[in-house]
C-alpha cells in the first residue's frame, strides 16, 4: 500500500518535464499593455537580456513594508484582472513569501483586491479567514494545527507577518475587509462538517439524519497529520465507498436550496470541499498506471474551482498562491501532471485570470530530503544555457517583466524552450530541472537574483 507521505508527495510536489509546444494564444488571453519599445528596431539589441533591460522593471525591494511606487509598472500589467496567480520556484524561500505579502499589499491598497488564496485545504481557509476577519481563535495554534504534513511548509514566520497584516487591515476597513481562502482538497476539518450540519438543522432539518449517515466516521476527531495517515490506510474500495457517499450528500443538499440562497450556496460549497478530499483519496495510485496523472489533474481542477467559485460568488478580486507549476497556464509536465490550475483557471475566467511566474537564480530553501527529514538546502548560481541564467544577466538584481510584450530577441527566447528551476517538498527529485517555454507559461515574470530559506515556525 502506498504510504501517507508517498501519496501526499505525489499529490502536492510539483511534477517537471519538458512542456508540450502549446497552441497559439486564445481571445481568452489577457492582452499586454502597448509596447513600450516596439518603435525600436530590434536589430539593436544583440542579446535576449539586452533586450529585457529595455522591458524589464526594477524592484525596489523584496520585504513588504515601506513603499510600493515600484510595484505601479505591475499594476499596469494586471490591468482588469480578477485573478492574480502568483507562484514560487520552492516552497521554502523567504523571499518568494515577502513578495507575495508586498504584492497583496500593492493590490489591496491600489487595485481593489480584497481575498489571498493559498494552496492549503479549504477547511484551513475558513478558520484563517474567520482569524483575519473576525479576530477568532489564536492565530499560533491555528498555524501548528492546519499546516501539517506537507503543508507544514506554509507555516513560516513570512506568512504569520502577512496574516498580522490583513487582522490589523481588517480592524482599520471592519466594512471592506480583505479575505483568506484555502482553494486545496488535502484535509477537510471538522468545521466543514459542523457548518453542513448547523445549516441543515437550521433550513432543512428533515435532512439532519440522512447527513448523519453519509458522513459516517468521517468528521476528524484527531490533528490533520494523524486524520490523513489514517484515511490512507484504509482499503481502496473503502476510500471509493466513502467519496461516493460524500458525492451523495452533495447531490443531497443541491436538491433542496432552502430558503436562503446565500447560506445555502456556502453549505453546498463546504460539502464540496469534503466530498474534493475524499474523491481526491480514492484515486488507485498503486496498480491503475493512469491513477498518478488523474489525481495530479483532479486536484488542479478542483483548486482552480475553489478559485473561481470563491470569485464569483463574492466579487473579490484575489491574489492566488502556489507553487509555480500551478499558477502555470501550461503544465510543466504533460505526461504525470496533464493539466495546471492556471490553465483550468484561464478557461474559466478567460482574460481575468493572470498567471505570474516567479523564479531565482541562487540561494536556500527548505525541503523535505530523500528521507523525509526537514532540511536547508542551497544551490548555486544557474549554469549557462537554464532560464534564469540569461535572466540573471538583466541589468536589474531583482525585476519585474511582461512576458507579452517584449522585443526581439528576447520575444524569440522566451518562446523557445528553457530548463527552469522545479524544486517541489522533496529535494532533490526528477522533476527538478524542466524546460518551459516562459511565454506560453506565464503572462508575468519577477526575477530575483538571491533567496534565502524561510523561517519556520515548527
Amino acid at each position: 500500500m502506498i504510504t501517507q507521505k508517498a501519496l501526499i508527495a505525489a499529490l502536492l510536489v510539483p511534477l517537471g518535464a519538458t512542456l508540450a509546444a502549446a497552441p497559439s494564444a486564445s481571445a481568452g488571453t489577457p492582452s499586454a499593455p502597448p509596447a513600450a519599445s516596439a518603435s525600436v528596431d530590434a536589430a539593436a539589441f544583440r542579446s535576449p537580456e539586452a533586450a529585457l533591460d529595455r522591458v524589464a522593471h526594477p524592484l525596489r525591494t523584496t520585504e513588504p513594508r515601506g513603499s510600493l511606487a515600484d510595484l505601479r509598472p505591475f499594476g499596469r500589467m494586471v490591468g482588469d484582472a480578477k485573478v492574480v496567480g502568483l507562484g514560487e520556484a520552492t516552497h521554502g524561500s523567504h523571499e518568494f513569501f515577502t513578495v507575495k505579502h508586498r504584492v497583496l499589499r500593492y493590490l489591496v491598497e491600489e487595485k481593489g483586491f480584497r481575498a489571498f488564496a493559498l494552496e492549503a485545504p479549504w477547511s484551513t481557509g475558513v478558520r484563517l479567514d474567520g482569524y483575519v476577519l473576525r479576530g477568532e481563535g489564536d492565530l499560533k495554534q491555528i498555524m501548528d494545527e492546519e499546516f501539517q504534513g506537507t503543508y507544514r511548509w506554509w507555516n513560516n514566520g513570512e506568512y504569520r507577518d502577512m496574516l498580522q497584516w490583513m487582522r490589523a487591515y481588517n480592524v482599520e476597513h471592519p466594512k471592506d475587509p480583505v479575505r483568506f481562502v484555502g482553494d486545496d482538497s488535502g484535509f477537510a476539518g471538522a468545521e466543514l462538517y459542523d457548518k453542513v450540519n448547523a445549516y441543515a438543522a437550521s433550513a432543512l432539518p428533515e435532512l439532519l439524519p440522512q447527513l448523519a449517515e453519509l458522513y459516517r466516521g468521517l468528521r476528524p476527531a484527531t490533528d490533520a497529520a494523524t486524520y490523513v495517515d489514517d484515511y490512507l490506510a484504509k482499503p481502496l474500495a473503502e476510500r471509493k465507498e466513502l467519496a461516493e457517499r460524500t458525492g451523495r450528500a452533495v447531490e443531497l443538499l443541491k436538491q433542496q436550496p432552502g430558503a436562503d440562497a446565500d447560506a445555502h450556496a456556502w453549505a453546498v460549497q463546504h460539502a464540496t470541499a469534503i466530498h474534493q478530499m475524499t474523491a481526491q483519496f480514492a484515486f488507485d495510485l498503486d496498480n491503475d498506471p493512469q491513477g498518478p496523472a488523474e489525481a495530479m489533474i483532479y486536484r488542479d481542477r478542483v483548486m482552480a474551482q475553489n478559485v473561481a467559485w470563491w470569485q464569483q460568488r463574492t466579487g473579490d478580486k484575489i491574489l492566488l498562491a502556489a507553487h509555480n507549476s500551478h499558477v502555470a497556464l501550461k503544465t510543466y509536465a504533460p505526461a504525470s501532471h496533464p493539466k495546471a490550475q492556471g490553465d483550468f483557471l484561464r478557461e474559466q475566467l478567460g482574460a481575468d485570470y493572470l498567471s505570474v511566474g516567479l523564479t531565482f537564480d541562487h540561494g536556500s530553501f527548505n525541503a523535505f530530503d530523500q528521507a523525509g527529514a526537514v532540511q536547508r538546502f542551497t544551490v548555486g548560481p544557474a549554469e549557462p544555457g537554464t532560464a534564469e541564467h540569461t535572466l540573471d544577466k538583466v541589468r536589474y538584481r531583482d525585476f519585474v517583466v511582461d512576458l507579452r510584450n517584449t522585443p526581439e530577441p528576447a520575444r524569440a527566447w522566451l518562446a523557445a524552450p528553457h530548463t527552469v528551476k522545479n524544486i517541489g517538498t522533496t529535494h532533490p527529485w526528477p522533476g527538478s530541472a524542466p524546460q518551459i517555454r516562459l511565454t506560453q507559461t506565464h503572462d508575468v515574470l519577477i526575477h530575483l537574483q538571491q533567496v534565502e530559506a524561510a523561517r519556520m515556525l515548527n
